[in-house]
């Protein structure tokens, strides 16, 4: 079986396994406890937040360990707005997005929009699901706190020009907050060099487990907590650290950074060849997401005339597992949003279908090509 649904979660790499042991073991102890296996986890954890801090161009301080994505993603987003609201005599903010966004970021926004009566702008994307900052820049105004937005698509795997919106909105003081969920260890995480002022993290996108994250966000940057009790990570995220998964998070990202630029070409030139054959060889296929700034490890098709599931069947019977979207989504009878965004129709958008690689891939996937054209052709509605 060839697993290619690594954007959804990949497996847990054993050097990863490895560094957590010790600390589900014997130095098993709460790290806010004063005593001595207490002060060995309170040790790894510092010791994980600085090396986190090094990948991400960061402050120690500035790091705060999350259970995931999406716990990073709405501390960042309601964290953000709601300090700043509190900052401001009529405690009203707006914030800017796009609609291809997570639906973690999404939902953060809509509650912000709901409940807080946060004035929004859904800045729209291009047909390949691309922000225009100019577009961003318009949108802005005196009361914006925030704008929020992935730094690589978890669907079609476009990537934003996050270099031009971070100098945009640095130049104007607007901080931005990118989702760096499926960017992680195939782009540059620097928050210097990306101009960004928080970027969220998922450990289980590296070769971490499941349950890790992380927000990395400027300590000058107002944040109000989610969760309140006992204080932790500095006031922003309280609750007993997990001191395991925060050393598996730290190791998963130095391993992934330290071969990025290699794994990116590799995988990029091995994309490259299978989405040239499969638009080859299948009629049918259109390709979604920007052709060339895409990440490394995402190929993403509708197959018009079919069902995206029927598809992803056929493809098991093959051997190969892949996906029809986001994860979070899964069972979900609604056409993708992101698809929806970029135009296409949602009876077309129901086809879709989205391979992603592992970073260690090294060998052609010209079968794979090759079983969803077999596959396609299975479940094709007649003269399609």
């Amino acid at each position: 079986m060839l697993y290619l649904d690594n954007a959804a979660t990949t497996p847990v790499r054993p050097e990863v396994l490895e560094a957590m042991m010790p600390y589900l073991t014997r130095w098993y102890g709460n790290p806010s406890s004063h005593h001595t296996v207490g002060e060995a986890a309170a040790e790894a954890l510092a010791d994980a937040r600085a090396r986190v801090a090094r990948v991400l161009g960061l402050r120690p301080a500035d790091v705060v360990f999350t259970s995931g994505g999406t716990e990073a993603n709405n501390l960042a987003i309601k964290g953000t707005a709601i300090a700043a609201a509190q900052r401001r005599e009529d405690g009203r903010v707006h914030v800017i997005t796009t609609p291809i966004e997570h639906e973690s970021v999404l939902e953060s926004v809509a509650y912000l929009e709901r409940v807080h009566g946060c004035a929004v702008t859904r800045v729209p994307v291009d047909a390949h699901g691309r922000v225009d900052p100019d577009a961003v820049a318009d949108a802005l105004r005196d009361d914006t706190a925030l704008v929020t937005l992935g730094y690589a698509n978890n669907e079609v795997g476009t990537v934003q020009d996050a270099v031009a919106l971070g100098k945009l909105l640095r130049d104007r003081r607007v901080p931005l907050h990118l989702d760096a969920v499926q960017a992680a260890g195939w782009l540059p995480l620097s928050a210097d060099e990306l101009g960004c002022d928080a970027i969220s993290l998922a450990g289980h996108k590296l070769g971490a487990p499941k349950g890790t994250g992380v927000l990395g966000i400027r300590g000058r940057i107002p944040l109000e907590p989610l969760l309140h009790g006992g204080g932790q990570e500095r006031g922003r995220r309280s609750g007993t650290q997990d001191v395991a998964g925060a050393v598996g998070l730290a190791t998963a990202l130095e391993l992934a950074e330290s071969d990025r630029v290699e794994a990116s070409a590799r995988v990029s030139a091995l994309r490259d060849r299978f989405i040239a054959r499969v638009l080859e060889t299948v009629p049918s296929a259109r390709l979604t997401g920007d052709p060339v700034h895409r990440l490394p490890g995402t190929a993403s098709f509708t197959f018009a005339g079919t069902s995206g599931e029927a598809v992803l069947l056929e493809l098991e019977r093959r051997g190969v597992v892949s996906s029809s979207g986001s994860a979070c989504a899964a069972g979900s009878d609604e056409p993708s949003h992101v698809l929806v965004a970029l135009g296409v129709a949602p009876e077309v958008a129901q086809t879709a279908v989205r391979f992603t690689f592992p970073r260690w891939l090294n060998a052609s996937l010209d079968a794979v090509a090759d079983a969803v054209a077999a596959s396609v052709a299975a479940v094709a509605e007649p003269g399609r």
